[in-house]
């Protein structure tokens, strides 16, 4: 991870960075982060925790500044003290559920971001990539507020749209013929709660998983309504989804807006929905990026690698 901090009187920079910039050693030799000294700014580079950290004692020692004429060695101490009680205290406030000893928590400073978002606010759209957590996050906490009673059912719903290929005629009934679509909200449901649990709750319509196009007509009250795979909606359906809303809900819309699947000569619902709702009050766009991918590190690279090679061609189109 890397982060950049402004500092607020760069003619003092001596003071804050210590004699022979020692009190910068000794945040990069405790955090184990690499400090990097430009002008008005400070490059703070390693594991996103370290990194976080490394910009509170930042930031403490600048409010200290503001006080004081002098940095010293003790007040380094104090500051990374500071920040490593400020850390266990935003880590106990970030974990979402505990299942199986599993502890469901953010694992970069933008799932915690969205995280926040879908806390504080009843709509919420997710943009990222493959691998950034946005459909698991958003599961996890609708399944942590329906085991607090905080609402009484849980929705996941998913545009049929298949991804590039033709699946053709499926045997069985209709569940079985959509079943391969709901299938990654199946699995983000299984990781949270036991098999048992969770056919018996959606047995008894407490929790659905469903295809976006049985969202017609409804309206879903003291729900949590989950949208995956939005950026393959069409307008219509994106419209038709964000009306369900009803009393005391919550919605979390996801996507990847560099996987649309759709026809080439049919707008995604997802991006035109950013476009339209941008600066609409009660509603909030969070953006995950390649930083927070959280699956294997070859995702991370891969994604990478397809951005690059894809950007020439955006660029020629």
């Amino acid at each position: 991870m890397e982060l950049t901090v402004t500092l607020e009187r760069p003619e003092a920079r001596g003071v804050l960075f210590g004699p022979g910039d020692s009190h910068l050693r000794t945040i990069r030799d405790v955090l184990g982060v690499q400090m990097f000294a430009r002008g008005e700014t400070v490059k703070i580079t390693g594991g996103a925790k370290n990194v976080s950290r490394a910009a509170s004692v930042l930031a403490e020692l600048q409010r200290h500044m503001r006080h004081s004429q002098s940095v010293t060695a003790e007040a380094v101490a104090s500051a990374l003290a500071a920040a490593a009680v400020e850390e266990e205290a935003q880590e106990a406030i970030d974990v979402i559920d505990v299942y199986g000893g599993q502890v469901i928590k953010p694992r970069s400073a933008g799932q915690r971001q969205y995280i926040e978002a879908m806390r504080r606010h009843d709509m919420v759209f997710c943009v990222g990539p493959a691998g950034t957590g946005k459909t698991y996050l958003a599961v996890a906490v609708a399944v942590n507020m329906l085991k607090r009673a905080q609402i009484k059912r849980v929705v996941l719903a998913r545009p049929a749209v298949e991804a590039g290929e033709k699946l053709g005629f499926l045997p069985g009934d209709l569940q079985a013929k959509v079943n391969p679509y709901l299938r990654p909200l199946f699995d983000s449901l299984h990781d949270m709660m036991d098999f048992e649990q969770s056919r018996r709750l959606m047995a008894n319509d407490i929790i659905e998983v469903v295809p976006l196009a049985f969202m017609r007509g409804r309206t879903l009250n003291d729900s949590v309504i989950i949208l995956d795979e939005a950026q393959n909606t069409t307008v219509p359906q994106m419209l038709m989804f964000l009306t369900r809303m009803g009393h005391g809900s919550k919605m979390i819309i996801t996507g990847d807006d560099s996987q649309i699947d759709l026809p080439p000569n049919v707008a995604s619902g997802l991006i035109d929905a950013r476009r339209r709702l941008a600066g609409v009050h009660g509603l909030v766009f969070s953006q995950l990026d390649r930083q927070d991918i959280v699956r294997h590190r070859l995702v991370q690279n891969i994604v990478e690698a397809y951005a690059r090679t894809d950007a020439p061609r955006r660029s020629e189109e």
